[in-house]
């Protein structure tokens, strides 16, 4: 038992010896990376610090040659009374690497010693590592390079929007003719769009995007900076991000493949049980979508087994699940909750996986798991509160959604929501018919992130940091609080907080399915729902991707209320209105 307690433990932080559950790739075997580079200059100088002249070069986008000419460089002196240094603003979060190009300082010639510290804000640029949570896992941030004279060098990557150099050598110069991000990411067209008349909302609706695109990498992460990992449970909002935004891309079904491949049975995905459950949520959502039956015949065997696994731990109607109990971070304390939660989850694994069983004509399988949620239905525990749990409740059916509303969800507004769940209790909201509450959620709580400076959203989010919070993009003036060195809890605290991740981007799916009214109903994504809800908005228009084409809508709000509609669906979609 403390055995599967430590293995959990260095799991679920990211510290698992390297050799464990790899994918091996075949001896001489060649990949193509999906991924295409993009070169971003500096938008600003946040500070400097030092004998450093000429700092406004770096702003001029370069030709990323050094040149004998040794014109427009920036020049950093450094003395026995201190370092010279500068922290670069990239205008917006990305998953990348520094480049450096150096001009000729003066004799000697030789390499200069620099320290380069990425930061995801401000304050983690600015800090030493070891303090405040700063760490180097996953991604090196904090580092010491060499610069040649008159060269290139780069660095490894990471996820930052800021970048600090620090010249270490004393009593030396060192010349930089151009600093830039080399960028990496897959270049895919933004099929999915979202414009409303607040513009609050679009802006939320946009970073949930970028937010998941950052981390489509080689697989889907979870983070760029620290969690550059597939942790399953928290593909389910990126997955329906994907859905939503990009429409079909192979790093979905690598990422779920990968989770499979590494997770022999009877073992749980990340060792934790939900995560297997919402493995085959996901891929429930992914054949709703795309119908690809050939894809969906290769889980077959593992998806039977799974559902055998799952059924197996249900005694009497009762969730007995094993493995680490885990919804989210902010429930993981309440027991109470987490097997209420765990009881919805189950039953809706089950209701999803029966359905896929159906598909595969495994009938057996599919009756079993039927069955097994009759009995299960007939439980219902207390939800002592929670919202996570109160969200999932409802949204199997096992508690009134209009009364999850209003003596769980509606209380105390954004407090208790979570970044991951928040998508959660936004669905059990539009369950009830709150979709103009949910909307004025969004605004406050999605919308808090992007008030204190962000340009992605974050892995854990409290309402109550906003009290005297200093934006993330400055630095921390006296008397405001750092909200990134000092919030965070688990094994996120400090700047280990991850301020990119793709759990936290549930608004941009539920503002397309519920605002502008568009769901898949029938497998193959060739049958949508179009039910719109406006609450407030004067109107709303999108796109929506499907694998036969884009569908175009708009919603207009006329004077009397009443909204009329145009839609625009490719041929062979049927819309149901």
């Amino acid at each position: 038992m403390k055995k599967r307690i430590l293995f959990f433990a260095l799991w679920i932080c990211g510290s698992l010896p390297s050799g464990i559950a790899l994918a091996q790739q075949p001896a001489n075997s060649k990949l193509k990376s999906p991924l295409v580079r993009e070169y971003v200059y500096p938008t600003r100088i946040v500070w400097q610090q030092g004998q450093v002249t000429g700092t406004e070069q770096l702003l001029k986008k370069g030709i990323g040659q050094a040149s004998l000419n040794n014109s427009d460089v920036i020049v950093l002196k450094t003395t026995e009374k201190g370092l010279a240094s500068v922290l670069l603003d990239f205008g917006r979060e990305m998953n990348g690497a520094l480049e450096i190009i150096t001009g000729m300082w003066p004799a000697p010639n030789g390499p200069r010693k620099v320290r380069i510290r990425f930061g995801e804000s401000v304050s983690e640029a600015m800090a030493e590592l070891g303090v405040h949570g700063s760490t180097n896992d996953h991604a090196i941030r904090d580092f010491n390079l060499m610069l040649p004279w008159l060269g290139k060098v780069q660095s490894g990557e990471s996820g930052f929007r800021f970048a600090r150099i620090d010249l270490l050598d004393v009593n030396a110069e060192a010349q930089l003719k151009e600093v830039r991000v080399i960028s990496t990411y897959r270049d895919i067209p933004y099929l999915g769009s979202f414009k409303s008349s607040n513009e609050r909302l679009n802006k939320i609706w946009e970073v949930g995007a970028y937010t998941v695109h950052l981390n489509m990498q080689d697989y889907l992460w979870d983070g760029i900076k620290r969690d550059r990992l597939v942790w399953v449970g928290d593909l389910h909002p990126e997955v329906s991000t994907v859905n939503t935004v990009f429409g079909y891309n192979e790093v979905v079904p690598r990422s779920l493949d990968l989770a499979r491949n590494t997770t022999p049975l009877p073992g749980w995905m990340s060792g934790i049980s939900t995560y297997s459950m919402w493995w085959i949520i996901i891929q429930h959502d992914w054949y709703m979508h795309h119908g690809d039956l050939r894809y969906l015949k290769e889980q077959q065997a593992y998806l039977k087994g799974l559902l055998q696994q799952i059924m197996g731990k249900v005694v009497n109607g009762k969730e007995q699940m094993d493995g680490n109990r885990f919804l989210d971070w902010p429930s993981s304390k309440d027991s109470v909750a987490i097997h209420a939660g765990l009881q919805a989850m189950t039953i809706w694994s089950l209701e999803r996986g029966g359905a896929l069983c159906t598909v595969l004509g495994d009938m057996e399988t599919a009756k079993r798991c039927r069955e097994t949620v009759t009995e299960m239905r007939k439980i219902v525990p207390p939800h002592n509160n929670s919202k996570q749990a109160a969200a999932l409740l409802s949204l199997v059916g096992m508690m009134d959604a209009g009364k999850a509303y209003s003596a769980v969800l509606s209380l105390g507004g954004a407090k208790g929501f979570s970044t991951f769940y928040g998508y959660y209790m936004l669905e059990a909201m539009a369950r009830a018919g709150k979709y103009q509450e949910a909307m004025d959620l969004i605004s406050e709580y999605w919308g808090g992130m992007l008030d204190l400076g962000a340009t992605t959203f974050w892995e854990d989010f409290d309402i109550g940091w906003m009290k005297n919070a200093a934006r993330i993009d400055e630095l921390v003036p006296a008397g405001k609080t750092d909200v990134h060195a000092a919030y965070g809890d688990y094994c996120y605290v400090g700047h280990r907080h991850s301020f990119c991740h793709g759990w936290a981007s549930g608004p941009t799916v539920w503002l397309s399915e519920h605002v502008l009214g568009l769901k898949a109903v029938e497998p193959g994504g060739k049958v949508f729902r179009l039910k719109p809800n406006l609450g407030d908005l004067s109107y709303a228009e999108g796109t929506f991707p499907t694998a036969l084409g884009v569908i175009r809508v708009k919603h207009t709000k006329g004077k009397t209320g009443k909204v009329i509609t145009t839609v625009q669906a490719p041929k062979g979609i049927r819309i149901l209105r």
